[in-house]
């Protein structure tokens, strides 16, 4: 098991946490300036959540929508999916996006997003004037008629 180290920001911010013992995401809580934050019909609003982490060298921390979040209410993170690089110590934020109509609200303490950690491969880049051949080739989206 790989410890996270958490620093709250704010007083009132909540730590994350797993809704059951083998979820691979920890909840991320809303902790705004003030009580709540009104999200515009397709708009996103930074949430922050009050927390800075020191995510382990060889890993990163992405942050997933919420499933019920997503499907109920239309809110999302606005880049699909946050990265939290390791050598990151700012405050956890989540750019929440509003999907709908509708003017949400989010109210301090909410479950906004999920955090789950995972390892990553450290690549280079080397440019070339060939690539290997391969059967697909340059075939694009939809290529392979799967």
């Amino acid at each position: 098991m790989i410890n996270i180290r958490i620093r709250k920001l704010k007083e009132h911010a909540r730590i994350p946490g797993a809704g059951s013992a083998m979820a691979a995401g920890s909840d991320l809580y809303a902790c705004p300036d003030t009580e709540t934050v009104s999200i515009a019909p397709h708009s996103t609003v930074m949430v922050g959540t009050g927390l800075a982490a020191a995510i382990p060298e060889g890993y990163f921390g992405g942050i997933f929508a919420r499933s019920g979040l997503a499907s109920k209410q239309g809110l999302r993170p606005a880049n699909c999916v946050g990265v939290v690089d390791a050598d990151y110590r700012g405050e956890l934020i989540v750019a929440l996006h509003n999907d709908t109509d509708e003017e949400k609200v989010i109210h301090a303490g909410d479950r906004i997003a999920q955090l789950v950690i995972l390892p990553y491969l450290p690549v280079t880049f080397t440019e070339t004037d060939e690539l290997d051949e391969t059967e697909r080739g340059d075939g694009g989206f939809g290529h392979t008629g799967r």
